[in-house]
């Protein structure tokens, strides 16, 4: 999760995010766990590159980034 600027990861917030997401979601498909990062890959054209965050967290070769805006 990339945070707007102005606020700062801390586990309060992780906490707060976490529990918002299982009153709004419901325990069974609220998310277990969050990791803040700095940045999402984005395509020039700023759309985030979801496939791109599927491969680094299953560990799978990430194929082709030639449309990355910069390397995140």
């Amino acid at each position: 999760m990339a945070l707007k600027p102005g606020f700062s990861a801390s586990e309060a917030l992780q906490r707060e995010l976490l529990g918002h997401a299982r009153v709004r979601l419901g325990a069974a498909v609220a998310p277990k766990e969050l990791a803040f990062v700095p940045g999402l890959p984005r395509t020039r054209s700023g759309k985030i590159m979801r496939r791109l965050l599927k491969a680094r967290e299953l560990g799978l070769p990430e194929g082709d980034t030639s449309t990355l805006e910069a390397d995140t």
